[in-house]
């Protein structure tokens, strides 16, 4: 069976809520960075041994959570050794506007996963572009490179929009088959 985590960082748990959901979906252990940006010795081992690693971050001010870029600096170490160069590697982010300047975190989490020679996977799947579609709809924000939500600020986690949870899912589902598809040919 395959290893798959989910490491992100939640400020106001909107983050925490869709890092569930794709976890739930792609069978992943679910990784949070504290609130100062630090994990344990025993998580960098546990992301070492994984088979694919889905980073998740909320968008503040354009990019990546302050916890969230204090992890990625210091996977240098793991870097310096290559240790996840050709895990599978996804990423979803959440901020309280609809546009909210996200594709800006997604492209720095790919980024991140280029730097370590892994291998990146989208959404793989087209976004409801009629009248009639809704907020309700998967993929209702037309992400493609990567799994974008939306959460108003005064909203809780609870009230999350149900179509962003749905798509969170998906996304979990289409990481998880490209994994295992990835191990059968390995």
């Amino acid at each position: 069976m395959s290893k798959i985590v989910v490491i992100y960082h939640s400020g106001y748990g909107h983050t925490k809520k869709v890092a569930e959901a794709v976890a739930g979906s792609a069978g992943a252990q679910l990784m949070p960075i504290d609130a100062e940006g630090n994990i344990s010795e025993a998580d960098w081992a546990t992301l070492a041994a994984a088979d694919a690693i889905i980073f998740g971050t909320p968008t503040y001010m354009g990019g990546p959570s302050w916890q969230f870029k204090k992890f990625a600096d210091a996977s240098s170490k793991p870097w310096y050794a290559q240790v996840w160069k050709d895990k599978i590697a996804a990423g979803f982010t959440n901020s309280a506007t609809l546009n909210g300047d996200k594709q800006g975190t997604i492209l720095y989490l790919q980024t991140l996963s280029q730097q370590h020679g892994m291998i990146w996977v989208g959404m793989g799947l087209k976004a409801p572009n009629h009248k009639a579609a809704t907020r309700d709809d998967v993929n209702n924000l037309g992400g493609y490179a990567g799994l974008i939500t939306q959460t108003p600020s005064d909203a809780s986690a609870e009230e999350m929009v149900p179509g962003d949870i749905a798509t969170a899912k998906h996304f979990g589902e289409r990481v998880k088959a490209v994994v295992d598809r990835w191990a059968k040919s390995a």
